[in-house]
């Protein structure tokens, strides 16, 4: 048999990663284990993916269960799970359709080429703009990529998509000087996860709504990172007094199994019409019956209490933790996304807090350069953080002491 360590990946893979020297082949709940049977606790969640942890016997028995039934099929034919998750997340949501992808990237796809045509079809070619956010991050498809605002992961591909703006989150003066009538969507993160954990504040986005409704422009809420209780809600718009026009959700909705959606209005799902647009495994059974299981395992009014509870255990323990050390500017963020801002004597230094983390049994995560990341399960246990935080405690003095 091959012989599977790190070296492996340099021999075999594309270099676009450069995942950290230990191989994990063991979870359970919040823990981890790698090769050498070293345990870690798991405060980075897959990146707001394994919403319940590694392993959740709900999700276990029905990919158990799927999986002796039905793997695939074409979307020639439909599929008992699909439609019933379709069915759940209608009922839960303010939407009345789905489309089902296998990515974020491919929900905001979906969700960007919906508006394009809705625009079209409704009032002609000329109203194609879009405008989202800078530090904003939808995806790696060249049109979401170009969309995210962060030019470092859209640059060097050659030409780009057109009529793609960029306005300052949080900012509502900045919005105006770009929305107009020939703008067809504005998309933006209810939390900007990959640009710093910075949450919008409820009077922006309220703000948003309302330009998009006075220019008769789509507002899409990407929710990739954010959705499926990450934040304390089931869909962080739930507590901004929002309602988009178009959503996407991915990460979490699978629980660690690969599927996201679109969900939108009939009123602007009907402009997909048969042909307009696909996924080979979009609304895959297999897929869909862990989605389902797991939507159902997190839309219980006491995991959600709960998300909200644990987020304060981890902000007492990381202030405590910076009263001592003195690193962090700010903790911020919203449910169990979490991100400690490095202060001015600690800048650029966010992925030497979360090497040293690794060594002390902590798996965390940064969001840029400045911003060590949370986002662990939303059950985990609290005796898992108290443990998670007092390894990061012996790392954060790693660091400051040199």
């Amino acid at each position: 048999m091959q012989q599977v360590n790190r070296a492996l990946f340099d021999e075999v893979m594309v270099p676009n990663y450069a995942p950290a020297q230990m191989i994990p082949v063991k979870g359970a709940g919040s823990r981890v284990w790698d090769q050498q049977g070293k345990e870690y606790i798991d405060f980075a969640g897959g990146i707001a993916v394994n919403c319940l942890g590694h392993c959740h016997p709900a999700l276990v028995a029905a990919l158990k269960e799927q999986g002796e039934k039905l793997w695939h099929l074409s979307n020639v034919l439909t599929n008992e799970p699909a439609l019933l998750l379709a069915k759940a997340l209608v009922d839960a949501t303010f939407a009345e359709k789905v489309y089902f992808a296998n990515s974020g990237a491919e929900a905001n796809e979906a969700a960007l080429k919906l508006a394009r045509r809705v625009a079209k079809d409704q009032f002609g070619e000329h109203k194609d703009q879009i405008v989202a956010f800078k530090q904003g991050f939808h995806g790696r498809t060249f049109f979401t990529v170009t969309v995210g605002g962060q030019p470092a992961y859209s640059d060097g591909f050659g030409p780009k998509p057109e009529a793609i703006e960029h306005a300052e989150f949080n900012n509502i003066d900045s919005l105006k000087a770009l929305i107009s009538d020939r703008t067809c969507a504005v998309m933006v993160e209810p939390l900007q996860g990959e640009g710093g954990v910075l949450p919008a504040d409820a009077e922006f986005m309220q703000q948003v709504r309302a330009l998009c409704t006075k220019h008769k422009a789509l507002l899409i809420f990407d929710e990739v990172q954010t959705g499926v209780g990450r934040t304390g809600e089931l869909y962080a718009y739930m507590g901004l007094g929002v309602t988009p026009d178009i959503l996407t959700t991915a990460k979490a909705l699978g629980g660690g199994f690969p599927i996201g959606a679109m969900l939108t209005t009939t009123a602007i799902a009907k402009h997909l019409v048969v042909g307009t647009h696909g996924s080979t495994y979009g609304g895959n059974p297999l897929a869909c019956a862990v989605a389902l299981a797991a939507l159902n395992t997190v839309n219980q009014p006491d995991v959600l209490a709960g998300v909200k509870a644990k987020e304060q255990l981890f902000r007492d323990g990381l202030r405590q933790i910076n009263e001592k050390y003195q690193v962090f500017a700010t903790i911020r963020g919203q449910g169990l996304l979490l991100g400690a801002v490095l202060n001015a004597d600690y800048a650029g230094k966010a992925r030497d807090f979360m090497v040293a983390a690794a060594e002390e049994g902590l798996m965390a995560l940064v969001a840029g350069a400045n911003v060590v990341r949370f986002t662990p399960s939303l059950v985990i246990p609290d005796a898992d953080i108290r443990e998670g935080l007092a390894r990061f405690e012996r790392a954060v003095a790693k660091i400051v002491q040199g």
